[in-house]
C-alpha cells in the first residue's frame, strides 16, 4: 500500500513539473526551434539547456554508422554550443529529465558561402510566357451596340494566352494580328490559356469592330513589366545574382509573371516620393543605356528575380566577398541596409532587426525591420517602393533582403531570409535528399560547454 502511494505521489510530481515546465520561458523557446536547421560552416550554434532538460547529439559518419554523444551530466545548468567542423547532418535531441522527448532538430552543415552584397538600383524588363490578360473591352458592332465575345466565352482577366490555333504567341501585337486574320477567313479561334497551374482551351468567334474596321475578341492584353529595383547579391565566381526579394506581379491582375525572357540595366534614382502612414512612397528611376546589358532574367520567383551578370558590378563600399548568415545566426538589434537614394550612389543606413521568424521552410517574412537611420528617414520616410532587395548585413554577414514595407507603418517593413534566396539560384539544395548526396560526406560537430 506505502508502496502504491508513494508510486502515485511520485507520478504527481513528475506530472506537476511536466506542466510546469510546459510553461516556462526555456520550454517555448526550445519548442520554438524548426525541426529542421541549416548551418553554415564554422557557426556556432547556441542552446540554452537548463535543468529539467538534456541534450543529445546524433550525428552519421558512415551510412550504416551512428555516434551517439550526450550532453546530459552537462546540460542540467549551463549553454550548449554546437559549432559545426565539417559538412553533413545531426540530430539534436532535447528530453525532459533525460526520457521524456521535447524537440528533436535536424542541423544540416552547409558549405560557407560568400558573396558580394548589392545595393545597386537595376531596371527590370521581364517578359511573360504568353500574353497576359489584363482587361476586358467591348467591341463596338454598330447602331451603339456592344458586344464581348472573350467575357462571354469565359476568358478571365488574369488568364495567359499561350498559344491561338496552336500558334505561340509572345506579344500583344502578334495576338491581334492572327485575331484580324482568322476573322477576316471566318474561322473560329480556339485558343489555349494559363490559368494558375492549369491550361484550358476555350473557342471564341472573332467579331468586326465597327471603329476599327478590325476583327477583335474584346480583350486588353500585355506582354511585359518594367520597373526599378534594388540588386540583393551576387556570386564573384559564377556572377550569379539575386535581386529584389520578391515576386514580380502584373500591375492590374495581381498576378505573377511567368518570365519569358528578361534583363536587368543600370539605373538611377532622380527622385523619392515620401512614404506616409497608409501611403507607401516610391523611388522615381530611370534606366541608363537600355541597350547596355548588365544581366539577363532566368527566374522569377516569390523571392526574387534570378540570373547571370554580364560581368562584375562594382560596390564601393564591399569591394571583397562577405560571409552569409544562416536564420539562427541573426539576432534582433542593429544592422545595416545598403541602398540607392539619389543617383548611382549605395549607401549604408541603419536598422533594427525586431523580430527573427526561425523557418522550417522557404517562406516570405522571416524578418521584420524597422529603419533607424535619420538620414533615410528625413529623405524616404522609411521604406518605399524600389527599395525591395536591398540587402541587410549584420556583423559584417549578408543576412537576407528587404521585401515589403507595412502600410500603416512606413518605418517598418519586412525581409526575406538570405538562405531561401540562395535555395533559388542553386548554391543551397533544395531538398534534404539532394544534400546528403551531393555536398555531404560525413558530420562532425565540436561540443562545448559555455561558461559565462
Amino acid at each position: 500500500m506505502k508502496n502504491s502511494k508513494y508510486r502515485s505521489f511520485l507520478g504527481m510530481c513528475i506530472a506537476a513539473l511536466i506542466i510546469a515546465f510546459s510553461f516556462s520561458p526555456q520550454f517555448r523557446t526550445i519548442y520554438g526551434l524548426p525541426p529542421h536547421m541549416r548551418v553554415i560552416e564554422g557557426e556556432i550554434a547556441l542552446f540554452n539547456v537548463n535543468f529539467p532538460l538534456t541534450l543529445t547529439i546524433r550525428s552519421d559518419l558512415e551510412e550504416n554508422e551512428k555516434v551517439e554523444s550526450s550532453l546530459s551530466k552537462y546540460a542540467l545548468s549551463r549553454s550548449v554550443f554546437l559549432e559545426s567542423l565539417r559538412l553533413g547532418k545531426s540530430t539534436v535531441e532535447f528530453k525532459l529529465l533525460g526520457i521524456i522527448p521535447i524537440r528533436t532538430v535536424q542541423v544540416d552543415v552547409l558549405p560557407s558561402v560568400k558573396l558580394i552584397p548589392g545595393g545597386h538600383s537595376i531596371g527590370v524588363v521581364l517578359h511573360s510566357r504568353g500574353v497576359i490578360i489584363v482587361g476586358h473591352s467591348p467591341v463596338p458592332i454598330g447602331n451603339e451596340q456592344y458586344v464581348t465575345p472573350a467575357k462571354e466565352a469565359g476568358i478571365n482577366i488574369g488568364d495567359v494566352i499561350v498559344s491561338i490555333n496552336g500558334i505561340p504567341v509572345q506579344s500583344d501585337s502578334q495576338v491581334s494580328e492572327i485575331i484580324d486574320n482568322n476573322g477576316r477567313e471566318q474561322e473560329q479561334l480556339d485558343i489555349l490559356l494559363k490559368r494558375g497551374e492549369e491550361q484550358v482551351h476555350i473557342n471564341v468567334k472573332p467579331i468586326l469592330c465597327s471603329d476599327t474596321k478590325r476583327y477583335r475578341i474584346g480583350l486588353f492584353v500585355r506582354d511585359s513589366a518594367a520597373g526599378v529595383g534594388t540588386l540583393s547579391f551576387y556570386d564573384p565566381k559564377s556572377h550569379v545574382y539575386g535581386a529584389l526579394g520578391h515576386i514580380i506581379t502584373d500591375n492590374d491582375t495581381n498576378q505573377p509573371i511567368d518570365c519569358e525572357q528578361g534583363k536587368i540595366v543600370s539605373a538611377s534614382v532622380s527622385g523619392i516620393q515620401h512614404s506616409k502612414r497608409g501611403q507607401p512612397g516610391e523611388k522615381i528611376g530611370i534606366f541608363i543605356n537600355e541597350d547596355h546589358l548588365l544581366g539577363n532574367i532566368e527566374k522569377n520567383t516569390r523571392f526574387g528575380i534570378y540570373g547571370k551578370l554580364a560581368a562584375k558590378i562594382p560596390n564601393d563600399l564591399y569591394s571583397e566577398a562577405i560571409p552569409v548568415a544562416s536564420m539562427n545566426q541573426i539576432q534582433t538589434g542593429y544592422a545595416e541596409i545598403l541602398t540607392v537614394i539619389d543617383g548611382q550612389t549605395i549607401k549604408r543606413f541603419s536598422v533594427d532587426i525586431q523580430k527573427v521568424n526561425l523557418q522550417e521552410a522557404p517562406e516570405g517574412k522571416g524578418l521584420v525591420i524597422k529603419v533607424t537611420d535619420p538620414v533615410l528617414l528625413e529623405k524616404t520616410g522609411g521604406i518605399v517602393q524600389g527599395m525591395s532587395g536591398s540587402p541587410i548585413i549584420q556583423n559584417g554577414k549578408l543576412v537576407g533582403a528587404v521585401t515589403h514595407v507595412f502600410v500603416h507603418d512606413p518605418t517598418k517593413g519586412y525581409g526575406c531570409f538570405i538562405e531561401w534566396m540562395l535555395i533559388e539560384t542553386g548554391i543551397i539544395p533544395k531538398s534534404e535528399k539532394q544534400s546528403a548526396r551531393k555536398l555531404f560526406t560525413f558530420s562532425g560537430f565540436y561540443i562545448g560547454i559555455n561558461r559565462k
